[in-house]
């Protein structure tokens, strides 16, 4: 048995290699931009104060390392509720019981202008991530930022390029590599490490894809920056249902629109098929083949990579892995096998393993104190956007097309190639900072 699963693992990482796999199987060095002792505090300005930015915001407020220094959000309460809790926060550790020391923005412009400021988190609407992080490369800011990292495969591109050119410490917030009680990572381990023999196929389920907003206008509170908040985005009124006031928990629906996100498709897609591509070795790259179903579904619709691996959108909630002895299913709160020794048997010293990282902003932390690469860097974020996307087009468009991972374009289709890329809304463009 250990002969057989060796065989199958260098089986599967030559075929892997072979198709332009991206593996990324360990922590690799960036070149240093600056220095910063074990004992100097990383500082931070979060940008977007939503349900995610308020659960990374009070996470940042736990780590003693970190002095979170400004925030910003384009609606009134949000960001003043979010400065007031940084300052309670530091000032309960001040012998005085007081602190004044974190700037609220409505402008993410204005933060990332701030010299003294080392990293940003975005927890923005997907339609503003490229936009700021970009601007946040460009001044040399390390960012987190939250996924689906883009809303469309040309502005990824930039994106990645900026990362690289200003040798930015990046992590998208794809937190499965990172957390769940390690059954993401173990379920990839087992997958490269043959368990289920040859992986043939993959089923991730997620949402659907987006629709066209038709939601009223209504009247722009006096507390929302509206034109802040739209960004690049087409213009259009103001809707609670995009942008709600005040504080809330949940997560707002902008996601389901085509002018802002990805619909659900994107949503979790971007931690799902994330996890696939992971498996399958293709993180850095993509498949070469996309056929939507039949008829109107939205579901079903079928990616082809050069490896052989086929990848199907539908299907129970998570990833179900197909191979040749057995089949894997992971979710969130569950991992299933359909042999009990593809799970029991311990994974031996010499097997492949994954990067390590037990917590997904601590991870990030580490890498900008040391310079080098996060579990989750922008050219991952980015492939894995481009599933979504790709995914969205071929629902759109409802014809096979096939697409070149290396040059990021459809193979003779103008159409197509029109779905890549979107213009901004003057007077936001990708050169802005």
């Amino acid at each position: 048995m250990k002969t057989q699963l060796s065989q199958s693992r260098r089986q599967f990482l030559q075929r892997t290699a072979a198709a332009g796999a991206g593996l990324l199987l360990t922590p690799l060095a960036m070149p240093a931009a600056r220095s910063r002792s074990a004992s100097e505090r990383i500082t931070v300005g979060m940008i977007g104060i939503g349900a995610m930015g308020r659960g990374h915001l009070d996470r940042l407020l736990g780590y003693e390392d970190v002095q979170v220094v400004a925030v910003c959000d384009v609606e009134k309460t949000r960001r003043e509720t979010a400065q007031s809790q940084v300052e309670k926060r530091y000032a309960a550790r001040q012998k005085d019981g007081v602190f004044k020391g974190c700037d609220a923005y409505t402008d993410f412009r204005a933060l990332i202008a701030r010299k003294d400021i080392d990293a940003v988190v975005v927890a923005t609407p997907d339609h503003m991530h490229v936009i700021i992080a970009l601007a946040a490369a460009r001044a040399g800011k390390d960012i987190y930022c939250e996924k689906p990292l883009t809303q469309n495969i040309h502005e990824g591109r930039l994106l990645v390029d900026a990362v690289k050119k200003h040798r930015i410490i990046f992590q998208t917030g794809s937190q499965q590599r990172s957390e769940f009680n390690d059954r993401f990572r173990k379920a990839v381990e087992f997958i490269w490490n043959g368990r289920i023999g040859r992986l043939k196929t993959i089923h991730v389920g997620v949402g659907a894809p987006p629709v066209v907003c038709d939601l009223p206008d209504q009247p722009t509170p006096a507390d929302v920056d509206w034109e802040l908040w739209l960004g690049p985005a087409p213009l259009r009124g103001y809707n609670e249902i995009l942008c709600p006031k005040g504080m809330h928990r949940h997560y707002p629906l902008f996601r389901n629109y085509r002018e802002f996100a990805g619909g659900s498709l994107a949503d979790m897609g971007a931690h799902h098929f994330d996890i696939a591509q992971w498996a399958m070795g293709m993180d850095a790259s993509g498949p070469t083949l996309i056929t939507p179903p039949a008829g109107e579904a939205l579901t079903g619709l079928k990616f082809t990579y050069a490896n052989g691996v086929e990848l199907f959108h539908g299907g129970k909630s998570g990833c179900t892995f197909e191979g040749t002895d057995g089949t894997l299913y992971v979710d969130r709160g569950v991992m299933e096998s359909s042999r009990p020794e593809i799970l029991s048997v311990p994974l031996s010293a010499t097997d492949q393993r994954v990067y390590p990282s037990n917590q997904h902003m601590r991870n990030w932390l580490d890498c900008v104190r040391e310079r080098r690469q996060a579990i989750c860097p922008v050219e991952v974020g980015h492939r894995t956007a481009s599933i979504c996307h790709l995914a969205n087009i071929g629902y759109q468009l409802r014809r096979p097309l096939h697409w070149d991972p290396v040059k990021e374009q459809f193979r003779k289709d103008p159409e197509a190639n029109r779905l890549v890329s979107r213009k901004p809304r003057a007077p936001w463009s990708y050169s802005m900072s």
